[in-house]
């Protein structure tokens, strides 16, 4: 769930030619001395940016607990800040995840839940393909009675190109287990996420 096997990554020095490439192509001169350092900075961004490449989700989620104490209902993270990079055009998306599990014997640190939404947000990406990434990666770690992920974000692809339509939101949902097979657990779990107006 890393890198793409077979994928030869290019130098840094190529990464900064390939910038400069890109600003000439805008129409503007690279030698210009406000875009000078310019190469240097987007490809200092791009390691940030597209960092979930070099982490295994899994591994996030490898150090688990037993001693649940008896409890048995499901652990939710709402509103987890996400920013990603659409893979059609590389131009951001912004949103939030909204993320549960019903634990069977197990449960992990609730920051490692958020820190998986992490590794998939900094990659190339669907929203779509996230969401499904991310509900499958905690399915097959923790093997709970059911994941459900929401994903609601604004895309810049739509909104500054294109047809033009700011503060249009895109939601996606997965499922697993119970949360797929009953009604109730899903509409729960979409009301939490969805409800607002609180302290």
């Amino acid at each position: 769930m890393g890198r793409e096997p077979g994928i030869v990554r290019p130098s840094r020095e190529e990464a900064e030619e390939a910038v400069r490439t890109l600003i000439a192509y805008a129409g503007d001169d690279p030698d210009r001395e406000g875009l000078r350092e310019t190469p240097r900075r987007v490809t200092a961004a791009y390691d940030e940016f597209f960092a979930g490449y070099s982490e295994d989700p899994l591994d996030v989620l490898s150090r688990t607990f037993d001693e649940v104490a008896g409890y048995d209902d499901i652990v939710m993270l709402r509103d987890i800040e996400l920013h990603s990079h659409c893979e059609h055009h590389m131009i951001p998306f912004v949103g939030k995840a909204h993320v549960a599990y019903f634990p069977t014997d197990r449960v992990v640190g609730i920051s490692k839940l958020a820190r998986v939404v992490e590794v998939f947000a900094r990659r190339l990406q669907t929203q779509e393909t996230m969401t499904a990434q991310i509900a499958e990666t905690i399915d097959k770690a923790l093997k709970p009675k059911g994941v459900a992920v929401m994903i609601e974000a604004v895309h810049q692809c739509m909104s500054i190109r294109g047809v033009k339509k700011p503060d249009v939101a895109t939601i996606t949902t997965q499922f697993t287990g119970i949360f797929k097979e009953d009604p109730a657990q899903q509409a729960r779990f979409m009301m939490l996420a969805t409800e607002r107006g609180r302290g």
